[in-house]
């Protein structure tokens, strides 16, 4: 009964089931197809950080459901917090956000049109053979 009701909170708060295996996969137009990242290297990635990779991350929208499950999954930071942090860097001059892109559909078919660039997309999408799976999340 109480999974049942959860499903329906988030159902409605969220617009999408409530499943737990949910994932996440980072996908990433790169010659180097065996390249892999762990969970860490992603965050840094997607935050700004040193990667010895020269790769350059592509982030959907704040209100799309998938970058809520990214940041929850992967970054381990909330939105709001995210936003907070982007906009410390932006004042400091330090470091530059993720190029935002409306719709999964659209990082695809940035990330195969662009070599270097890296996306996040809800598990079970369907990728093209020409784009490497960096990570996924449990």
């Amino acid at each position: 009964m109480r999974a049942i009701f959860l499903s329906i909170i988030l159902t409605l708060i969220f617009g999408f089931p409530a499943r737990a295996n949910y994932s996440i996969i980072v996908v990433a137009n790169t010659e180097n197809r065996e390249l892999q990242l762990n969970r860490q290297q992603v965050r840094n990635l997607f935050m700004g950080g040193a990667l010895p990779y020269n790769l350059e991350a592509i982030a959907l929208p704040p209100e799309n459901q998938t970058r809520v499950l990214f940041n929850t999954k992967v970054v381990g930071l909330t939105e709001s917090r995210i936003q907070s942090y982007w906009a410390q860097m932006r004042f400091t001059g330090r470091k530059k956000e993720p190029k935002e892109i409306g719709t999964e559909q659209a990082i695809l078919n940035y990330i195969k049109a662009n070599p270097g660039t890296v996306g996040y997309l809800p598990g079970g999408i369907s990728i093209p053979d020409e784009l490497t799976v960096l990570y996924s999340t449990p």
